[in-house]
């Protein structure tokens, strides 16, 4: 049995408390192990990016303990965040993120300069991690000059050059077909296979169903939880609560701009 690396406790993230509250996460337990490939879905407003903001330390809940590595997380500042979101977490956008006027090597070695790591180290860290995701004769085209799939294998090697041990995809294949989609799950798995924990955000049944366990989250509750392999198929109702009402359409919008606020100025302070 692996380490357990993630353990939230009865999470919550309420916005506008009050009358006309919000609950974007309504009493979430969730444990998730080392080396775990593990996929979240849920519709629009479920609740998904809200719980993808807490996993990678974009916000904190408003309630509730999330324990990373056995340190909470839960009450840190944007700067302790921060630290944390350099030290443990690669981040895969579906907007990929890249700077348009830098080649593919110049947009993974950015973050490595913000992080402080020397230029030989990290020429080296980029020449590997475009390597690994099959782009070692791609290092001077800039995003313009390549696909879409190819340009979300730069924005993996850039999460992975100084090998995180925590790679998050959000929607990772939201914005490709479907050639480019098996391989960017290929480069998932094998980073998966290499050791990381792979923590995966989707809507999508068929992209979910390639991973080992399948979270549903539904009006802010987890409400499904299954593990694929020999017990494939057969879900475990999730103890909590009754599912409550839909999503408003507030929080709705609220999860998509703050996602994309925290997207932004993480890679603008990596």
């Amino acid at each position: 049995m692996e380490n357990t690396l993630i353990e939230i406790s009865d999470m919550r993230k309420i916005y506008n408390p009050g009358e006309n509250e919000v609950r974007a996460l309504d009493g979430v337990d969730l444990t998730i192990c080392e080396r775990e490939f593990v996929a979240i879905i849920g519709h629009s407003g479920s609740g998904k990016s809200t719980l993808m903001n807490m996993l990678g330390c974009l916000d904190v809940p408003t309630t509730g303990s999330y324990m990373l590595h056995g340190i909470d997380v839960s009450d840190m500042d944007d700067d302790e965040l921060s630290d944390v979101r350099n030290r443990e977490i690669g981040f895969i956008f579906q907007g990929f993120n890249l700077i348009q006027n830098l080649t593919a090597v110049e947009n993974v070695t950015l973050p490595l300069i913000y992080r402080g790591v020397g230029k030989k180290e990290r020429e080296r860290l980029a020449l590997n991690a475009l390597e690994k995701v099959g782009l070692e004769h791609r290092l001077d085209h800039k995003p313009a000059q390549m696909s879409g799939g190819q340009q979300q294998r730069v924005a993996i090697a850039r999460a992975i050059a100084q090998a995180p041990p925590i790679i998050l995809a959000d929607e990772p294949t939201g914005n490709l077909d479907s050639n480019s989609t098996k391989e960017i799950m290929q480069i998932l798995r094998e980073l998966h296979s290499e050791g990381r924990t792979v923590i995966l955000i989707t809507h999508d049944n068929e992209i979910a169903e390639q991973a080992d366990r399948v979270i549903q989250i539904r009006d802010g509750k987890i409400v499904a939880d299954t593990r694929q392999g020999s017990a494939r198929g057969q879900e475990t109702a999730y103890r909590g609560k009754e599912n409550q009402e839909g999503m408003l359409q507030e929080e709705i919008m609220y999860e998509e701009n703050k996602t994309q606020e925290n997207i932004r100025e993480d890679i603008d302070n990596a």
